[in-house]
């Protein structure tokens, strides 16, 4: 009994920690929005429009051209699986 409860142990820590690995994303379309933004927020981006501007505001910003903000491989994949799920929605951001 003692080998099976330390089983569900061990495969319990791996669930949680692909969880922790792998992102997670929003069913909301406000809040792929705010996900997706993030991004561009924490890379520098300067917000054009006002929704952007009043929830992320633009305070040391440095980009004003999204090509210019300096993404990772990462940041860049992540952005496409929320776009994607975002056009799966029917979003309209």
């Amino acid at each position: 009994m003692k080998n099976a409860a330390q089983l569900f142990a061990a495969l319990v820590g791996v669930a949680t920690l692909a969880a922790a690995v792998e992102p997670t994303f929003a069913d909301d379309c406000d809040e792929l929005w705010a996900e997706r933004n993030s991004i561009f927020k924490d890379r520098g981006f300067c917000f054009k429009t006002e929704r952007a501007k009043a929830h992320f505001g633009n305070e040391g910003c440095k980009h004003d051209d999204e090509g210019a903000v300096p993404l990772t491989d990462r940041d860049r994949a992540r952005i496409a699986d929320i776009q994607r799920k975002e056009r799966q929605q029917g979003c309209r951001n």
